[in-house]
This record gives structure tokens, sequence and C-alpha cells, in this order.
């Protein structure tokens, strides 16, 4: 007998039983082959999802940084040109 059921697509077409595993799939496609023989992706996905707070926070600032240095007015610091940077 045919039940229904739910489950997630990732990029690929894949279907995953919750969505953080379609997410982890999508992440794994994304970063590619890591490690010898691609063995590392699945782990290092799975970090990425597990680290996203302090990731978006990161580029976050980075971007923050960008925009001040190119003068943009919505973003305030100080910004200190070092010798050799670039």
């Amino acid at each position: 007998m045919a039940i229904e059921c739910t489950a997630y697509r990732d990029d690929k077409g894949g279907l995953h039983p919750t969505p953080e595993r379609a997410t982890l799939a999508d992440l794994a496609s994304v970063l590619g082959r890591v490690g010898e023989e691609g063995g590392m992706t699945a782990g290092v996905a799975k970090l990425i999802f597990e680290k996203r707070e302090d990731i978006e926070r990161v580029f976050a600032e980075h971007d923050h940084m960008l925009a001040a240095a190119a003068g943009d007015a919505g973003a305030s610091g100080e910004v200190i040109t070092l010798k050799g940077a670039g």
C-alpha cells in the first residue's frame, strides 16, 4: 500500500528525509571534493552547517570592513591602510 511521506529535495534532485540532510547535500555539492578522494566533503559541510551563525557573523564583519574601506556612509569604523597591503 502506498503512503504519503515528506521529503526534501536538494539542488541535484536527490530526496532527503530532513531539511538538514538536503542542505548538507547542497553544501557538499558547493564545496566539491575536499580531501583525498573527496572523503572529507560531508564532514566539512556538516561543520559549516553547525557553525553557520559564526560564519555568517565573520562574513558580515568582512562586508562591513569592505564597505568602510570603500567610503560607504552607512559603515562606521576606522580604516588604517597598511604598507604593502592590497
